[in-house]
């Protein structure tokens, strides 16, 4: 098992299925271009050989299937169905929901019984300016369906100030209403936002301006989470829970057991590091040679991790999922 001197170790592996996108979101990619799917992605097979020999030497007991947009992706069938047999205690998948009704079927037959799906705003024309993109009835009635098979699901939303911080209360109402559990998420210097701390400060919403809005509406208690989750969670008496991954208004770095595996055969071990490792050629190599090389860069991938907090980052989020 590999442990840093905080007690940290990767138990929860985020794998981008690929970079390739429907959406091109403002905070996300700021010259409004698609990301596509890089040359060099590695294959379903070699993908899922990495998660096995992730489970093997680092304990990987969680996944998460990102992307990009993980169901635009050729290779989400195969990829499932292997991973799906490799006994994980969990897998869930991020999406934007826009080809969500379509794949559903396959999802649901892989086993996938959670999903996170990312809503900025239940304003048709609002959704449009920040997602340059996709269509949201199509993403809610998509929501509906999975909800009616069984799913739990989470709705992601990323509060943008002067774009849809209105929207914070309608959408909490709309979560509540139907069961879901809706994660405001601190808006992250990552990629540009890096770089550009004007245009991060004048879009960024904290968690006391979130709980304040809250406040003026419902009374809430702090509700448990587990040691190492990223969200701070709140209960609503009688009608529900809400969370908040506050990143930087209270930092989790202390206890972060995230582990993320590009599409392209990269390891990254913290989001606020410009250090990466490279995998894939050890994907084609077999268990006993690829095991030993595999475990080294793990320790370094855990070695770049924060001490304490997130302070930036110049990748782009959706290279490496969220």
């Amino acid at each position: 098992m590999i442990v840093d001197r905080q007690g940290r170790r990767f138990r929860n592996l985020r794998i981008s299925l690929t970079s390739a996108c429907n959406y091109a979101c403002t905070y996300c990619v700021p010259n409004g271009k698609r990301l596509v799917a890089a040359q060099d992605e590695l294959s379903a097979e070699a993908m899922a050989r990495g998660v096995a020999y992730l489970i093997e030497a680092a304990g990987i007991e969680r996944l998460r299937i990102t992307g990009g947009e993980p169901l635009v992706s050729p290779k989400l069938e195969a990829f499932m169905t292997a991973v799906g047999q490799m006994g994980l205690a969990d897998i869930s998948l991020t999406t934007n929901g826009q080809l969500l009704a379509k794949k559903l079927p396959l999802l649901v037959n892989a086993g996938i019984r959670r999903i996170n799906v990312s809503l900025d705003t239940l304003d048709a024309s609002a959704f449009r300016s920040i997602a340059r993109g996709g269509d949201l009835a199509t993403v809610l009635d998509s929501m509906d369906q999975a909800a009616a098979a069984g799913m739990k699901i989470k709705v992601n939303m990323v509060p943008l100030r002067g774009q849809n911080l209105d929207q914070v209360m309608p959408l909490l109402d709309y979560c509540l209403e139907r069961g879901y559990e809706l994660r405001f998420i601190e808006l992250m210097r990552m990629g540009h936002l890096a770089t550009d701390s004007n245009a991060f400060l004048q879009q960024f919403v904290s968690l006391q301006q979130l709980l304040s809005l809250i406040g003026e509406r419902y009374e809430y208690l702090q509700a448990d989470a587990p040691v190492d989750a990223t969200a701070v969670r709140y209960q609503i008496p009688g009608l529900g829970h809400f969370g908040v991954i506050a990143n930087e208004s209270v930092p989790f770095c202390r206890t972060c057991s995230r582990l993320r595996l590009s599409s392209t055969g990269w390891l990254h071990g913290c989001l606020s590091s410009s250090n990466r490792h490279y995998v894939g050629d050890l994907l084609d190599k077999p268990r006993h040679q690829a095991l030993p090389a595999l475990q080294r860069l793990l320790v370094k991938a855990l070695g770049d991790k924060q001490e304490v907090a997130f302070s930036g980052g110049a990748t782009i989020m959706k290279i490496i999922g969220g």
